[in-house]
């Protein structure tokens, strides 16, 4: 909409300025609340008030409702005036006592007017009205001095009617300046409509990448959240692993020093005892009276054999004390291979954020498994729990989880009765469910067998026993789906890493459990 039909829509009817404070009727038609007040003020008494725009009349003095929408618009354009006059300067022709700020020109007259002067001119066809400018013999012809009313089409320019009916432009197809006018709008309006979406577009394409980037923040802020927590976990197994270690330092120091002070003890015993001796010896050897030398005992004899014997022991115990090291560096390297243990534990993705949330599937479970009303725990049954056959159900002692895991690092743990015959691990979905089907032997399932006290890992028949003995019955599964491991610790203090898979992962994995004899509890995750 043209600045000048965009002011024909904002003034008022009454005072025939731009709205100020513009309030609305129940019909719709808007007025400056000063003008309509007044209005409706002569029409009290008459018992009959009315619009003064459509006459539609009201019973009681009709409600006046704020048009803030209005309001908005023409404030908004009385300031872009304001602004505009500001710029151009443009004043009235017609006030030539005090400058007045023109709100429109007129070609016919080649004049500005004001406000005032604009409802007292003269609205007949030849006075057309434009924008105020101080530039008006442009909208005339140059040749003809008369008012531009058309366009020629194909000079692209705009001609007066002398110019259509005589001249260069004579035979020319022309079109009336408004009309075309309205086409380059149109096309003008195409083109804004293409821009919008574009600029939607791009507006679409920001909102994207800032939910990026905001998700890359709380990602990055969870990380390091994370990582602290790791760093000062780590930390706190290292302090108390100094602390241990110093600690079987000092034992071995002390028990070490203890020893040592109570041999050191004996010999200087030995030795004062043996220092007597010696000057006895001495004195027998310096005598002149040859009597009393034969009178003494044999040299031999001078030493006594428990003391002979006790010397054999005091030397042995001496022997003993220095046959290895002084400390039993055996056990103090024992004890710090826990922190590879912490750094082995890194690497294996022991520290993922809490434990997976793994229930148990009923719909898969076999008919010799009690499963707990809270999915977490499978106990081997003699009674038949006469569940439906169907094609996802187990037919031997085995059930599965319900959640599936197809990318990132989780961990969950159980704890396996002391005594029976039990398994844990993962497998495909697609594993098979018949009888003669168990997790050890198949090549879609990875698990940690438990029989007769000895542990073992076993896949697709291959079994690998595990060495060391497991004290603990509590062990932890480690998934990293993407680096194609899983891994299986005992939770001991500190945990141990027992064996590691290594496979490309095809399926989603599934926690599953084999109890043949005794129960498997799954620990953590919700409750």
């Amino acid at each position: 909409m043209a600045s000048a039909d965009l002011r024909d829509e904002l003034l008022c009817s009454i005072c025939l300025s731009t709205y100020t404070d513009p309030v609305m009727l129940r019909c719709g038609h808007n007025f400056c609340r000063v003008c309509i007040d007044r209005v409706l003020d002569t029409q009290d008494g008459s018992g009959v008030y009315s619009c003064p725009e459509c006459r539609e009349q009201f019973r009681e003095r009709p409600a006046l409702m704020r048009n803030i929408a209005l309001r908005n618009v023409a404030e908004r354009f009385l300031a872009t005036q304001q602004e505009q006059e500001k710029i151009t300067g443009i004043c009235c022709t017609y006030c030539v006592d005090s400058p007045v700020p023109a709100v429109r020109s007129c070609l016919h007259c080649e004049a500005s007017l004001c406000e005032k002067h604009l409802r007292a001119h003269s609205k007949s066809p030849e006075h057309v009205l434009s924008d105020p400018s101080t530039s008006l013999e442009k909208r005339k012809c140059s040749v003809h001095k008369k008012v531009l009313e058309y366009y020629c089409t194909k000079d692209a320019a705009s001609i007066c009617v002398s110019c259509s009916l005589a001249g260069e432009h004579l035979g020319h197809q022309v079109e009336i300046l408004v009309e075309a006018s309205e086409k380059k709008k149109k096309k003008l309006r195409n083109v804004h409509q293409k821009l919008i979406k574009k600029r939607q577009e791009t507006e679409e394409r920001v909102r994207s990448l800032e939910e990026r980037r905001r998700k890359t923040q709380e990602k990055a802020a969870g990380e390091a959240v994370r990582v602290t927590a790791l760093c000062t976990d780590i930390r706190r197994r290292v302090d108390d692993l100094e602390k241990k270690v110093l600690s079987e330092i000092s034992r071995q120091e002390k028990k070490e020093s203890l020893s040592l002070s109570a041999l050191i003890h004996q010999l200087e015993i030995k030795k004062d005892k043996l220092s007597m001796k010696m000057r006895h010896i001495e004195e027998l050897c310096n005598m002149t009276n040859p009597l009393t030398v034969l009178q003494e005992p044999d040299t031999g004899d001078l030493c006594d054999p428990e003391e002979e014997g006790g010397d054999e022991d005091t030397g042995g115990h001496d022997k003993q004390l220095h046959d290895g090291d002084d400390l039993d560096v055996a056990v103090i390297s024992h004890t710090l291979h826990t922190l590879c243990e912490v750094i082995s534990g890194i690497r294996r993705g022991i520290y993922v954020e809490g434990p997976a949330d793994i229930l148990l599937d009923v719909n898969t479970a076999a008919n010799n498994l009690l499963i707990s009303d809270d999915l977490k725990t499978a106990t081997s049954t003699q009674e038949e729990q006469n569940r439906p056959d169907t094609a996802e159900r187990f037919q031997y002692h085995q059930v599965m989880s319900t959640r599936g895991f197809t990318s990132g690092r989780h961990y969950w743990d159980v704890e396996g009765s002391r005594s029976g015959w039990w398994s844990v691990g993962m497998c495909y979905p697609s594993m098979d469910r018949r009888w003669q089907s168990l997790i050890e032997y198949t090549n879609k399932s990875w698990s940690l067998w438990r029989y007769d006290s000895q542990y073992s890992v076993r896949h697709n028949s291959k079994v690998i026993r595990l060495p060391d003995k497991i004290s603990s019955d509590r062990v932890r599964i480690c998934l990293d789906y993407g680096a194609g491991q899983l891994s299986f610790y005992e939770l001991c203090d500190p945990i141990r890493h027992l064996h590691t898979f290594t496979a490309v992962f095809t399926e989603p994995l599934h926690a599953v459990l084999f109890v043949y004899d005794g129960s498997i509890k799954i620990l953590g995750g919700k409750q």
